[in-house]
């Protein structure tokens, strides 16, 4: 699935005054950083809203499971939407890249890029969540329900694991 470059909106968005200010010394480089962060948060923002998407998908899984009286796979269940939720709500809050002047890591347009390019595989990981999530949803009352919810539960644990790691794209460590 293609995906948005939220890069190239934004630069793409720039008004009039925006352009001739760029025309000021050191200030094009500043906008370029602010495009980068701005286009970081959007893309951030997206990869939230699609796990959210799943998430709530995966609450619905739950009450048809509850509804037929199945719930042997409940606790499983909530794991991964506990995951899932973690994720969502870690990836929606993160550092876009700003440092303050005190900080002791100092954000570059190079980090930042390197940033954006961590964050797109963010977005690359929700169409595997989301082909998780149809799995189970497909495999509900069958036999194979307990490997699709078990494969959705490390997907969950993968995302988890993979955005914990986002710092080290910054700091190199």
């Amino acid at each position: 699935m293609a995906h948005p470059d939220f890069n190239s909106r934004i630069q793409q968005a720039e008004n009039a005054l925006e352009r001739l200010a760029s025309r000021i010394p050191g200030f094009q480089g500043y906008r370029q950083k602010e495009h980068r962060r701005d286009a970081d948060k959007m893309l951030r923002l997206t990869v939230a809203r699609r796990v959210d998407e799943q998430w709530r998908r995966l609450t619905e899984i739950q009450r048809q499971l509850a509804a037929a009286g199945e719930f042997g796979f409940l606790d499983d269940l909530e794991a991964v939407a506990i995951r899932l939720r973690t994720f969502s709500d870690q990836v929606r809050t993160a550092s876009y890249g700003y440092a303050g002047l005190f900080d002791a890591v100092k954000v570059q347009d190079a980090e930042l890029a390197k940033l954006y390019a961590y964050d797109t595989t963010l977005l690359e990981l929700t169409d595997k969540v989301k082909e998780g999530v149809d799995k189970l949803e497909a495999a509900v009352g069958s036999n194979d329900f307990p490997k699709a919810m078990n494969d959705l539960l490390a997907l969950a644990r993968q995302a988890v694991e993979t955005f914990n790691r986002r710092e080290e794209t910054i700091t190199g460590s």
